[in-house]
């Protein structure tokens, strides 16, 4: 029989068992609810529930989120941007010197509003770091008098211009390559949650397990215990044990009755934090199967590693940082040096004091200015500056090296150890099957009188319950190494193809 056959028979019996001893429990702990409100609860069902209501799942939701608003602004930053700028009105009532058409200055009382509307549409170049506008505008100024009222209007049907940066620091550029990678880098943390979220559901999942498997052993090893020492007290009545035989049975079956004690509230605080993480709010019993087979397959490190390298945020994040330096020292080399802008508009401007002429016969304006700026003396600013992005690029080279080969040495081991696990499964799958016979065959001989020393019943009952509680951790050993593997390359070995998550779902 092949060692996968061992391991399906075994969990197969298992679980058998374990539904009869879930059953004993329940009885066991005065449950008065009907059997029919029991909640049955499987590993793929758990890890389900934890990756849709748990507290990390909605956390991570919302983070990702967030991300992507984020990353929806971004790029909206670089659409058309239409607005309306309007003052409706903009009144003054002050004393101010006037000029008087001699040249002497003379204090008048000024009363005035102002009204303007401006509607403007621009667009960001991200290849040059420029802009282009076009503006579309009507102004309107009363002024008040002691006796009369004037109005003057000021129209622009039409301006176009843009502002062109000649030697600046493009951060246009830039954001247009690092800000994407920002996106797909918690696009990727998103999905790693997902699996770290499943990784934490199978510890819940086989702790509780574990916790119903103690308090079933302790309930089975105190009715062992019980009927043994009534037994025993027959025997040491016909004179056949020694009292010190009758002593240790008693002294085994006080401590099976504490340890079912305690392996009740350990079932309960365990069952509490299970409940909690998956947000139950249901008090029904709940009996959680075992998985009933395992998958067994050969992970190809080299493989591992490379799909670590092109899907994990990890991966991203170290071209993010490089980028991000690269940037700082681009920013470092132009910032404070010689710069020069372009500022050019032309558009159609007319005034008149009545509205139906403002728009009439405009007259065309231009607008051209150069602008530089030339640093003469700045006492080496500008060189330690670009000497500190240098060291910070250099360091931040260093870093991703070294954590890369840190990286990938960790999935090494990961796939090392998920690879273990199969034949660590077998020897618990083998050694539980072993163990659990042995201590029938002993308990049998002892009650035929076969076996007197009681010692040798005591420990076949530890190994047999030290086999039971080690094939189930060796099979949540498998499953959290699964789904650690399963985190660290964003890859599903079992249908070879990459993790993927739809965003429209996750704004729902």
């Amino acid at each position: 029989m092949s060692g996968t056959m061992i391991i399906k028979n075994s969990i197969q019996s298992w679980l058998n068992r374990f539904l009869l001893i879930c059953l004993t429990t329940i009885a066991f702990s005065s449950l008065t609810i009907a059997q029919d409100n029991t909640l049955y609860f499987s590993l793929n069902e758990v890890i389900r529930l934890a990756q849709e209501q748990s507290p990390d799942a909605l956390i991570a939701k919302h983070r990702f989120r967030r991300s992507y608003w984020d990353y929806r602004s971004f790029r909206a930053g670089y659409l058309p941007n239409l607005k309306l700028d309007a003052t409706l009105p903009n009144y003054n009532r002050t004393i101010d010197a006037i000029t008087q058409s001699d040249g002497t200055e003379e204090y008048r009382e000024r009363q005035l509003a102002r009204y303007t509307a401006n509607l403007s549409l621009s667009q960001k170049i991200g290849l040059t770091g420029g802009e282009v506008f076009l503006n579309s505008g009507l102004q309107r100024i009363d002024n008040y008098y002691t006796d009369t009222t004037t109005n003057q209007f000021l129209s622009t049907p039409i301006s176009i211009g843009f502002r062109q940066p000649i030697f600046g620091y493009n951060s246009f550029k830039w954001e247009k390559k690092i800000q994407p990678m920002v996106y797909e880098e918690a696009r990727r943390e998103y999905l790693e949650s997902r699996e770290k979220i499943a990784f934490t559901a199978v510890n819940h999942f086989f702790n509780l397990l574990m916790a119903q498997v103690d308090m079933s052993i302790a309930v089975k090893n105190q009715s062992n215990y019980d009927t043994l020492y009534n037994i025993a007290r027959g025997r040491y009545t016909l004179g056949k044990i020694a009292e010190n035989e009758l002593l240790q049975l008693e002294l085994n079956l006080l401590r099976a009755n504490a340890a079912m004690e305690n392996a009740e509230l350990n079932y309960q605080n365990m069952l509490f934090t299970f409940k909690s993480y998956l947000r139950l709010k249901a008090n029904n019993p709940m009996v959680l199967i075992p998985p009933a087979e395992t998958v067994h397959f050969a992970v190809d490190v080299t493989n591992a590693i490379s799909e670590a390298q092109t899907n994990t945020s990890t991966g991203m994040a170290f071209e993010r940082r490089l980028l991000e330096a690269e940037s700082q020292l681009s920013r470092a080399k132009l910032d404070g040096r010689f710069d020069a802008e372009v500022y050019a508009t032309y558009g159609l401007t007319q005034s008149s004091d009545l509205f139906e002429q403002v728009y009439k016969n405009p007259l065309d304006e231009q607008r051209v200015s150069l602008g530089i700026t030339i640093p003469i003396l700045d006492w080496g600013q500008a060189r330690g500056r670009i000497k500190m992005a240098e060291s910070s690029l250099d360091l931040v080279k260093t870093s991703i090296e070294q954590e890369r080969l840190d990286f990938e040495q960790n999935v090494f081991l990961q796939v090392t150890q998920f690879m273990m696990q199969k034949n660590q499964l077998f020897i618990a799958a083998k050694a539980d099957t072993v163990a659990q016979k042995r201590f029938d065959v002993t308990q049998k001989r002892y009650m035929i009188g076969k076996v007197n020393d009681v010692l040798e019943l005591k420990n076949a009952q530890i190994d047999n319950d030290n086999a039971k509680i080690g094939y189930y951790n060796a099979l949540k050993t498998y499953w959290t190494s699964y789904y650690d593997l399963r985190r660290l390359t964003l890859y599903d070995f079992i249908n070879e193809r990459k993790l993927q998550v739809n965003p429209e779902e996750l704004l729902k």
